[in-house]
């Protein structure tokens, strides 16, 4: 087995035994972290020499449309109803299998580039297993950690048809992948069910979508986003709990809108809940849910979303869920006539527990990620410490928490495999650049289609 030993000139481990050092080495065996920490002396097939780098855990993206790669920024301007009119009744209904294959590949890609090495591909615009296999074989090209949630489209309806909040999940899918390439979790791309839930299906659905999802032994995961006169089962998610259909292999996202006597016995039921802090910014008149999940004893967990709206970068999804949940934290006290806090209420590795540990719970492999742990998968970012926006590092934490940006990554090591190293992605170059033809090609062919164009105001 390849041994790998890396000398790290500052160690964020994120792991409360092995601690945080400067001067430090992680020694890998394989796929896995065997030894991290000072004092290690250790023979190995590579030495990676990252003394003048701050190293870290792979950063995770607890939510993210990959598919939409080929969209960004088409809707920076847009409000929220603007999303599902534009891209759920229009776009998304033009996109083949082949389509998805390759923006989820280009995507997937883009994360790795940024420093993270699992995502969470809520992949909700799939109309046939083609698509979804497809879709996972983008992922899997690309060399990415993921959980590919397996979701469904939500056209506008045909006379004659049954709505999408009507239709339960497809079950001839998820037995045909979880029999065919998902039979096996010890992979590393494995399946999830990326479910309507209450505020997007009726209660009957939900509860057949969840009772499946543990028939099949998977995660399951449910947009929660709409204010309760818009929910199609309102109180469903208080339902659900009580009938026991909800615990902690529930990941619910957004909850902007959920009252706190629905999401207190959700959070207390074990389920996790999923803050997109820079969409909610965007789009939302109801605040990111992260204090309230705090409060209630649960752990954040934080992810990108859309890109048609926002940046795919986590370092700056992670600086505005720390910025918000400060700021809200400092309003709050304030208003209850509190005395000024002595310290600053949220600290800074907080963020990077949301980003790492908080979103591998969420995501179900909190056992196998998140830090830089002996015995967990060897999932590792290096950042260059020399960058003129890093420079001088005096905490490697709060550098990265408050400084660092996707430009800063260095490496990347996913599963044991090098993906980037020295600022350069270890992808064929020829293979992206005709991929990414084969994307503009592809999103200027449904944009026709879909007679839709961007123009900024």
């Amino acid at each position: 087995m390849t041994r790998t030993l890396i000398e790290c000139g500052w160690l964020v481990s994120m792991d409360e035994t092995v601690g945080d050092h400067r001067d430090a080495r992680i020694l890998i065996e394989g796929n896995r972290i065997v030894a991290a920490g000072k004092g290690i002396e250790a023979d190995a097939d590579t030495v990676i020499d990252a003394r003048d780098k701050i190293v870290m855990p792979g950063l995770i993206d607890a939510h993210i449309h990959t598919w939409q790669a080929g969209l960004r920024a088409i809707g920076s301007e847009w409000l929220g109803p603007d999303y599902h009119k534009n891209i759920h009744a229009n776009l998304a209904t033009h996109y083949g299998p082949g389509d998805n294959y390759v923006g989820n590949l280009i995507g997937a890609l883009g994360q790795i580039d940024g420093g993270v090495t699992t995502i969470l591909d809520w992949c909700h615009n799939l109309t046939s297993l083609e698509h979804a296999e497809r879709s996972v074989d983008g992922l899997e090209e690309s060399g990415i950690r993921a959980v590919f949630a397996h979701g469904t489209a939500k056209p506008p309806t045909k006379p004659g048809e049954l709505p999408y909040t009507h239709v339960p999940h497809p079950r001839d899918r998820i037995e045909a992948l979880r029999k065919g390439r998902f039979a096996s979790d010890d992979r590393l791309v494995t399946l999830a069910m990326a479910i309507l839930g209450p505020h997007w299906g009726t209660y009957e659905v939900a509860e057949q979508d969840l009772r499946m999802a543990r028939e099949f032994g998977l995660l399951s995961t449910s947009h929660a986003t709409r204010k309760i006169a818009d929910q199609v089962a309102p109180g469903g998610y208080g339902k659900l709990v009580k009938a026991g259909l909800i615990g902690p292999d529930h990941n619910l996202v957004h909850g902007n809108y959920i009252e706190d006597e629905e999401l207190k016995p959700l959070i207390e039921a074990g389920a996790s809940v999923t803050a997109t802090v820079l969409v909610e910014l965007h789009g939302h008149v109801a605040e990111p849910v992260t204090l309230r999940v705090r409060k209630f004893g649960g752990m954040p967990s934080i992810g990108i979303d859309v890109e048609p709206i926002v940046t795919g970068e986590m370092f700056r999804e992670m600086q505005a869920a720390l910025l918000h949940a400060r700021w809200a934290s400092l309003r709050d006290n304030q208003a209850a006539g509190n005395p000024p806090f002595k310290t600053i209420p949220i600290r800074s590795r907080e963020a990077l527990t949301w980003a790492t540990i908080g979103n591998a719970r969420a995501i179900g492999l909190e056992d196998q990620i998140g830090s830089i742990t002996p015995g967990k998968k060897a999932d590792i970012v290096m950042l260059r410490a020399n960058d003129l926006n890093l420079f001088p590092v005096h905490d490697p934490l709060l550098s990265i928490t408050d400084q660092a940006n996707a430009g800063n990554v260095d490496t990347v090591i996913i599963d044991g495999v090098i993906k980037k190293q020295g600022g350069k992605r270890l992808f064929r170059d020829d293979v992206l650049e005709r991929r990414k033809l084969e994307l503009v090609a592809s999103i200027e062919r449904i944009m026709r289609a879909g007679s839709f164009s961007v123009t900024a105001a």
